[in-house]
């Protein structure tokens, strides 16, 4: 048997420490919310936001699939901001309507804030929702059916109505990960999941 080891040699290309990678937070200072992160650092523009749906095809059918003329699927809601980039996804069976899965829709947005006005197609005129969104402080902009009588939005809110091109350009975004065109996860999740993934991607390219 040989003699006691001797000391350990110290070896001098170890990294530094994780505690070095940046600077440490006080321990009175709350963590930061990362809902909040990106608006609060002017990233997301909500001054005005932009709500519409899509239809995807589910192959396997799974949770949030449901019958519709164009056949069995999932629908896809999302909210864009001021610039065209993802505020919020959701998924919901193809059967609802959309104007019953706003309130679905904003709960999943990525940010703390509301939009102050959110502006979607004809599908969304309904004067219950803009009672309740008006209630979260949220103005709503859509332009009314034809067969309405009664008219209550001004001709000056509904200008803001021409830049809806912007939630079409992110589903058209949408369009390039196959992933999302047509759904083949039977879990809602997973699917949302790559809804995600394809948020992230985007907001890493716009930001």
């Amino acid at each position: 048997m040989g003699g006691p080891p001797g000391p350990l040699s110290v070896v001098s290309n170890l990294p530094p420490a994780i505690s070095a990678v940046g600077p440490r937070r006080p321990a009175s200072e709350p963590p930061r919310n990362s809902r909040a992160g990106a608006h609060d650092e002017g990233h997301l523009d909500l001054q005005e936001a932009f709500i519409d749906g899509s239809f995807a095809p589910a192959k396997h059918g799974g949770a949030a699939v449901g019958k519709t003329k164009r056949g069995k699927g999932s629908k896809i809601m999302a909210v864009a901001d001021r610039q065209g980039l993802p505020v919020a996804v959701y998924v919901e069976s193809a059967t609802p309507h959309e104007v019953t899965l706003v309130h679905a829709t904003l709960a999943e947005r990525f940010v703390s804030p509301l939009p102050k006005r959110l502006i979607g197609d004809n599908a969304y005129e309904s004067d219950r929702l803009d009672a309740e969104l008006a209630r979260r402080g949220v103005e709503l902009i859509a332009p009314h059916r034809r067969t309405r009588t009664h008219r209550t939005q001004d001709g000056r809110p509904l200008r803001r109505y021409r830049r809806r091109w912007k939630i079409e350009r992110l589903f058209a975004w949408f369009q390039n990960f196959r992933r999302i065109v047509v759904r083949y996860e039977r879990c809602a999740e997973n699917f949302l999941g790559m809804l995600h993934l394809a948020c992230c991607l985007i907001l890493l390219r716009g930001l």
